[in-house]
Parts: structure tokens; C-alpha cells; sequence
């Protein structure tokens, strides 16, 4: 018998258990459909030109601290779809999302940022090409907004650059959400997407058509931090499912495990752990983020 221990986050209700323990008594609604759009791929991968989605942001020197092991830091956010060229790679953070900042750092942007691994797979003749450009898709805004702006506006700039799939790589739980919702709307535009991610409960919850899931803490969704060899297995187990899913919701998990401590799932948004001093500050912290997203509409 599986020990518990194998078993994944249950994101949607430790988080639901985190915010009624900050004190909102109105549980968050997560996005969820029925129906899931699905287009294959249309040639092999190895002919196909693949762009990257990300929920990363550009590093702002200007907002503070956004180095490995940085705190929460709301100002460094965006709130716009956004796109730059890969070459030379763009500085991308992650302190601005509720990543597991209890077991990783972030200091290996490889962990998020699966550019290195897309193009070593490039000149193995495993990608046809890594799109000239990545593409930023914001999680800190409403699911309609989301839907109806943000969505659409990727959709728009991965056919202008004739992208044939994407990769999306979340972080945090509402990043999961977010990039499913992305990925949902490129599939029913006809550019097949796989998504790399850490928090299966939320992206099945969503409904999307692939998901590869690894089973590590929040921010490390391509791979171990600094473990070329695993980084390289995940984005090759993405690729594989791209490739040979026949139908919507088919996820796929990575056989790799974490290093860290075996009780790492213990740590991540678990009210009972925090003290009063604590869940004042992460109130006022989300608060803050919360006005910002509506100033920012």
C-alpha cells in the first residue's frame, strides 16, 4: 500500500483551509468546465517550432528584493500578457507568486524557466524549434479577466509568431488555474498545449487536454533544482505526452522524486503552523496584493 506521504497536495482545500484561517469566510470558487478543448499536434515535435508560457515575471530592479530565497514580494508583479525574445535568456523571477518557499529558493531559474532544456532538446533534433519568443501570462487577475482579456491576447500573439504548441509552466496555486486557462484557449484555437506544473488537484479541477505532472514543491515545475539530467527528463516526459495524448484530461507524472525531507508536503500553507503574528502579516500582504489586481483593471 502507497504511503500518504506519496500522496499529492490537495491544493484546492489547503488552500481553501489557509484563507478561512486568515479570516475571509467566502471560499475561493475555482474555475472548472465540463468540456475540454483538444487538437493534436499537427506534425512530429521534432518538426514543430514550440514557445514557452510562463507565469515568471521580468525582474524590476526598482521592486525590491526578487532574489533566490526572497520573501513574498507583491510589488513585483505584472498584470499584463507579455512577451520577450529568448536570446539572450531574459531575467525571470518568481518572487512575486506563492511558491514553496519553504523547501526551495528559486535560485535555479531552471526549475521555471525551461529555455536551456527546450534548446538543448533543439540541437538533439528532439524540437523542430524553440520559438524565437517566450510568452508571460499574469495569475494575479480575475478568472474572467483571465478568460476574456488575457487569454485572448496570447492566443493572438502565438499565432502571429505561427507557434505549433506550447509549453506552460505555472508556479503557485492560482498560477495553475491561470495557466490552465491559457492553455485551454490555445487548444480551441488550434495550437496544442502541454503544461508542466506541480499542483495536479487544481489543473484536473480546471480541466485541460495534457498535464505533466511532477510531485515537487511549488516553483520547481521543470525539474530539481541544479539536476541538468532531471530537468531534461521532465521537459522530455512534456514533449512525450505533446506528442502522443489521444484525448483531453490525459495526465502523465513524472517518475522523479524529491530529495528534500520526506514530510515536505506538511509545510506548504498549513495554518496550523503559523502563528498570530504570521497570519497577520500574510493577511495584510494578500490584502495589498488584492488592491494592487484591482487597480491594475
Amino acid at each position: 500500500m502507497a504511503d500518504d506521504k506519496d500522496a499529492p497536495i490537495a491544493y484546492l482545500q489547503r488552500t481553501r483551509d489557509y484563507y478561512l484561517g486568515l479570516g475571509y469566510d467566502n471560499p475561493y470558487e475555482w474555475a472548472c468546465f465540463d468540456k475540454v478543448p483538444f487538437t493534436k499536434l499537427a506534425k512530429p515535435v521534432s518538426e514543430a517550432r514550440i514557445a514557452v508560457v510562463v507565469t515568471a515575471a521580468p525582474y524590476q530592479p526598482d521592486k525590491g528584493d526578487q532574489g533566490p530565497g526572497a520573501p513574498y514580494n507583491g510589488a513585483a508583479k505584472f498584470f499584463s500578457v507579455y512577451q520577450l525574445p529568448i536570446q539572450p535568456e531574459p531575467d525571470l523571477r518568481i518572487s512575486h507568486i506563492a511558491i514553496d518557499r519553504a523547501h526551495t529558493s528559486a535560485a535555479d531559474s531552471r526549475t521555471f524557466l525551461p529555455l536551456a532544456a527546450m534548446l538543448r532538446a533543439h540541437r538533439k533534433g528532439k524540437i523542430g524549434e524553440v520559438a524565437p519568443n517566450l510568452y508571460g501570462f499574469p495569475t494575479n487577475r480575475s478568472q474572467r479577466t483571465n478568460i476574456e482579456i488575457d487569454a485572448p491576447e496570447l492566443v493572438k500573439r502565438l499565432q502571429r509568431d505561427d507557434i505549433d504548441a506550447i509549453i506552460a509552466v505555472p508556479n503557485c496555486p492560482v498560477c495553475h488555474q491561470s495557466v490552465s486557462i491559457a492553455a485551454r484557449a490555445a487548444e480551441a484555437a488550434g495550437i496544442p498545449a502541454v503544461i508542466m506544473g506541480c499542483a495536479r488537484d487544481i489543473v484536473e479541477h480546471v480541466g485541460v487536454s495534457r498535464f505533466y505532472f511532477s510531485d515537487f514543491p511549488l516553483g520547481n515545475s521543470c525539474g530539481r533544482p541544479d539536476d541538468i539530467p532531471s530537468q531534461d527528463e521532465t521537459l522530455a516526459g512534456a514533449l512525450s505526452l505533446l506528442a502522443k495524448a489521444g484525448q483531453p484530461r490525459t495526465t502523465w507524472q513524472s517518475p522523479l522524486r524529491w530529495p528534500g525531507p520526506k514530510n515536505w508536503k506538511d509545510d506548504y500553507s498549513n495554518i496550523k503552523k503559523l502563528s498570530e503574528d504570521e497570519i497577520a502579516k500574510r493577511r495584510s500582504d494578500f490584502d495589498k496584493a488584492k488592491i494592487a489586481a484591482k487597480n491594475s483593471t
